[in-house]
């Protein structure tokens, strides 16, 4: 079973499981506890962190129940809490594999480009009070397009990543009147990848860094060299991309 979610990152200590940490993960498998009555682990396709949201996460799980996929889209938002909801179900063949499957990784990362704080906005962006330099951070971005290693973005490199190389296929800045967005599209995103890249961008179109300064981070391949790390509550997940869409009863 296949489960298209979203959630406000706020109160949550990323997607994955901690132990006595509130996590999506922990949420989403008690609310599939109390409707089959059976434990499982559910797998996401894109690992959110500490206070970053998601519009499109992809989780899928193995399950007994003959229950039809509406009824646990609406079951499982009934025992979910608010800040997390699922918008749809599809059932999937065994074989599929929500990480590996998947093409792409969509994120936005949303900064308040303003002198005055938003209270309504403060949990979902970042807010910047210096005039941003949107043609400069485009022109950096367009430095990240390609495959490349991206050693430099990436705060830490655990033993378990054997490879910090990842293709970008779309990296860009937008201004939505006082809303500035980064978009980027990659086949997959190194630990904290999105937000060090943002907060490279922001000093760019600050003009605190310059661009050929920005290509040589890019070009260094130091693990922990970009930063400062721009605050998770900007961060949302899109979307996950793959081959065809989820098809069948919903």
């Amino acid at each position: 079973m296949v489960l298209i979610m979203e959630y406000d990152g706020t109160r949550y200590h990323g997607f994955q499981f901690q132990a006595d940490l509130p996590t999506i993960q922990r949420e989403t498998e008690k609310a599939l506890w109390q409707i089959t009555g059976e434990k499982r682990r559910v797998m996401m396709a894109s690992r959110t962190d500490t206070g970053v949201h998601a519009r499109g996460q992809v989780v899928s799980f193995r399950t007994k129940s003959l229950l039809p996929p509406q009824t646990f889209v609406n079951a499982l938002n009934y025992h979910l809490p608010k800040d997390i909801a699922v918008q749809a179900a599809y059932r999937v063949d065994d074989s599929f594999n929500v990480r590996r499957s998947a093409l792409s990784r969509e994120y936005n990362y949303y900064i308040l480009n303003s002198p005055n704080r938003s209270p309504i906005r403060r949990n979902f962006s970042c807010l910047i009070k210096g005039r941003l330099d949107i043609e400069a951070m485009n022109q950096a971005c367009q430095a990240l397009i390609g495959k490349h290693d991206f050693a430099s973005f990436a705060s830490s490199i655990g033993g378990e990543i054997k490879n910090t190389v990842r293709r970008v296929y779309r990296a860009e800045v937008k201004r939505h009147g006082d809303l500035t967005i980064f978009n980027i599209v990659a086949n997959s995103f190194l630990p904290h990848q999105v937000r060090n890249m943002i907060g490279a961008l922001i000093r760019v179109g600050l003009g605190k860094m310059s661009i050929d300064e920005f290509h040589s981070l890019l070009e260094a391949k130091k693990p922990g060299l970009a930063g400062p790390t721009a605050p998770a509550r900007g961060l949302c997940l899109m979307q996950i991309n793959y081959p065809q869409p989820f098809e069948g009863e919903m």
